[in-house]
């Protein structure tokens, strides 16, 4: 990954500790953080284990990308920092982040969990920030691991040591979950057991939220916040879904993710093929001329009445996950985040985007199709 970033990489046993680790590497306490208010909850609790406070940034409609030109002096003029996103590989304009960036002095992360093969004005998605995560666990396919990207050699020295010092040691236990995982998952699947895998999940700590989001938990939080910067404060929220995020890995774990990252070419070209198919369908988000298709992690198919969609995709046993709604600064609150000044777009595609696998390209469009799925329509502003 070094190779293709042009860029020092770091192991993490998670994109979330891996981000943390950078927050608190480039970020004072106390400071102010612009990010995406379409994005995953854990990423919110991270940015606040920090001890920083997230800005919501205004984004576009089409795609889920924070929109630069939307976004008040007033704000830029207050950051610390600012946190992308690249929502199931669409790059936000890092660029032009990078940019104003450099004029206010602040760092620039990039969060490219999703994006491990997107490209951005002619440059792998990652190379732009100060520092960039990633996820081994997305188009990789191995359900752990991540690593951290830096644009300076001479910091991978003390951030490996800072990295060192927020793992728990490995444990049997966890290791031998994880070998048996993708076995178990496939045999309940195969039987067409769908509620006892889901129950399996649950018992192994990587299936916990009962809605999109998970609770909030307000007086906790509050509470945490007392204590920040700390990880283990917010660990009971961090963890969610994935109990292993800051456990040193095992051999058996390492052998399986370099094991499957020796075939990411081979994934990214399906991931890009099944994309290049759905942006063809009559559900697809608008795209600019001439530009490049990614390798999207999931493809936010846009449509008028998402919950019917999701139903009809389930009864041919197709899950829909990475669902991001209502928008954080809903979620969350004014105790917790500052709001977007611009927030109908993102709530209009958090309620309309249906972000859908491009390797099951073919099936999506068939059912969505039979199932008389409208386009969601013009969108705000248009």
């Amino acid at each position: 990954m070094g190779t293709r970033l042009g860029r020092e990489c770091l192991y993490v046993p998670s994109c979330r500790l891996g981000l943390y680790l950078a927050l608190r590497h480039w970020c004072e306490p106390g400071g102010r953080i612009l990010m995406s208010p379409v994005n995953d909850d854990v990423i919110l609790f991270v940015v606040l284990a920090a001890g920083l406070r997230p800005v919501q940034a205004p984004l576009s409609a089409a795609d889920g990308s924070i929109d630069v030109d939307a976004v008040p002096d007033a704000v830029w003029n207050g950051l610390s920092a600012v946190l992308t996103t690249n929502l199931y590989g669409n790059p936000d304009p890092a660029r032009r982040l990078r940019e104003r960036c450099d004029r206010l002095g602040v760092p620039l992360i990039e969060d490219a969990a999703h994006a491990i093969g997107s490209v951005t004005d002619g440059r792998p998605v990652g190379s732009f920030g100060d520092a960039a995560v990633f996820s081994l666990s997305k188009h990789v396919g191995a359900k752990a691991g991540g690593f951290l990207a830096v644009a300076d050699p001479a910091l991978r020295a003390p951030l490996e040591r800072a990295r060192v010092a927020l793992l728990d040691p490995s444990r049997l236990t966890a290791e031998l979950a994880y070998a048996v995982r993708p076995y178990a998952e496939s045999a309940v699947r195969g039987l067409r057991l769908a509620p006892a895998a889901w129950w399996a999940l649950r018992l192994l700590g990587l299936q916990e939220r009962e809605e999109i989001r998970m609770p909030l938990r307000p007086e906790e939080l509050r509470q945490a916040l007392g204590a920040a910067p700390s990880l283990t404060a917010f660990h009971s929220w961090v963890r969610v879904d994935l109990h292993d995020y800051r456990i040193a890995p095992g051999r058996p774990r390492l052998r399986r993710i370099r094991r499957l990252l020796a075939g990411l070419d081979t994934r990214l070209d399906a991931h890009r093929a099944g994309t290049e198919r759905l942006l063809a369908s009559p559900w697809a988000p608008p795209v600019a001329a001439g530009a490049p298709v990614q390798p999207l992690f999931r493809v936010p198919l846009l449509v008028a009445d998402r919950d019917a969609a999701v139903a009809a995709l389930a009864r041919r046993r197709i899950t829909v996950g990475y669902l991001y709604d209502p928008p954080l600064d809903t979620y969350a609150g004014t105790p917790f985040t500052d709001p977007s000044p611009a927030p109908a777009e993102a709530a209009w595609f958090a309620r309309h985007a249906l972000p859908v696998d491009p390797l099951r390209a073919g099936p999506v469009i068939e059912v969505l199709a039979s199932a008389g799925v409208r386009p969601a329509g013009e969108l705000p502003g248009g």
